[in-house]
């Protein structure tokens, strides 16, 4: 083990988060108004389509620059460096979001590959001699992998465009848990996947709050833009209650626990890809309300699309799924308010067509008050509940 190597790992006694990956953070605020922005602007499932396959990438290079931030030591120079190039690479891929299935395909896919293949050519080199340089040599083999249906989707159109895109996607968030296979290295061990410990479960949930963040950014500037009149006015005090819930169905008591979780699992990393897996579904799920907060608080009484209430009912729906994974794998059990509020939302859908976008969102709140009134209810005059997760 190299001296220089050793020196880059975080110790144990680091603080939990270091500003430089709050102040990273910021880039993701732009880019979920980007993607909610965009799909408000194409309502097509094609529109959906590319919104998730933007999403799925701006997500992994914000999950991955945590996991380095939590294996290598943040206060250091090069690895402060490494962040901030991060960030500006990070935000070149946001200025081209908008158009990236479009004239900015290969800005934002060159970004991307830039992001992590330049990280594990930096990690490579500076890790030599250090056991973890086997593990950052088989990340930058797949990640290297992934680089060519990305660069090749980029100088495509079309269809094409999203079937490669699709499959480098589906590459990246595939090695994971293969741990890396790779030819004359064979798998990492489950060691090098590293360990949900307090700092990744801090920076989850550090980058919920972002995501509520941009739904407020959303409503207020929607608002503002919309006029102060009663209808709309009564739109963004319903979309705010509806973030209150967002926040408080996610922080209780799954999110709370996820370091104990790890802690007490007899595999950890399997808690690990659960977070890393769910939280992307509870971000759409606020995305997609994100466009539906847009389009109620402008037009709360006009007449109800279909594609509206897709958006209204779907995004909470979505949510509610990604927090069923989550607490699957903090507690080993889903709660059933979870499954079926996603089923009551369903069923309102038929009905929601014929009511104001208002109503329609109003429902989708009371669900969600539903969920967090029970989940109250079931807790008081019980001790809190330890983690359990599976096996």
């Amino acid at each position: 083990m190299t001296t220089s190597g050793a020196k880059l790992l975080r110790g144990p006694e680091e603080p939990r988060t270091n500003f430089l990956e709050l102040f990273f953070d910021l880039v993701f605020v732009v880019a979920l108004v980007q993607l909610s922005h965009g799909l408000v602007q194409d309502l097509r499932w094609s529109g959906a389509f590319q919104t998730l396959v933007l999403l799925l990438a701006m997500w992994w290079v914000w999950i991955m620059t945590a996991v380095t931030t939590d294996l290598y030591d943040p206060q250091r120079a090069a690895i402060q460096l490494l962040v901030t190039v991060t960030m500006l690479s990070s935000l070149v891929m946001v200025v081209a979001v908008p158009d990236a299935f479009g004239e900015r395909g290969l800005v934002f896919a060159g970004g991307y590959v830039a992001i992590h293949v330049g990280r594990q050519l930096f990690l490579v080199l500076a890790l030599r001699g250090h056991e973890l340089q086997s593990r950052s040599i088989r990340v930058l083999f797949w990640f290297g992998v992934s680089a060519v249906p990305w660069i090749a989707g980029a100088v495509t159109h079309g269809a094409a465009r999203g079937a490669l895109w699709t499959l480098a996607v589906a590459v990246d968030y595939a090695a994971v848990p293969l741990r890396w296979p790779t030819p004359g290295l064979g798998r990492s061990p489950k060691a090098d996947l590293g360990v949900l410990g307090e700092h990744l479960a801090d920076r989850f949930r550090q980058f919920f709050i972002i995501v509520l963040g941009e739904l407020i950014l959303v409503s207020g500037l929607t608002l503002y833009g919309s006029g102060f009149a009663a209808d709309r006015s009564a739109a963004f005090v319903v979309s705010f209650a509806t973030t209150v819930l967002f926040w408080r169905i996610y922080i209780y008591r799954a999110g709370e626990l996820l370091a104990e979780a790890a802690a007490a699992a007899p595999d950890p990393t399997r808690v690990g890809f659960a977070a890393t897996y769910s939280h992307p579904i509870m971000v759409a799920g606020i995305v997609v309300t994100a466009v539906g907060v847009e389009l109620v608080i402008a037009h709360p009484l006009g007449h109800t699309q279909p594609a509206w209430i897709t958006v209204i009912l779907g995004g909470p729906a979505l949510f509610l799924a990604g927090r069923a994974g989550l607490e699957y794998a903090v507690f080993a059990r889903v709660s059933r308010n979870r499954p079926i509020g996603v089923l009551v939302l369903a069923a309102l859908a038929p009905a929601m067509l014929f009511v104001p976008p208002l109503l329609a969102a109003l429902a989708a709140t009371a669900v969600l008050a539903g969920i967090a009134v029970t989940d109250t209810a079931r807790a008081r005059g019980r001790p809190l509940e330890p983690p359990s997760p599976p096996g």
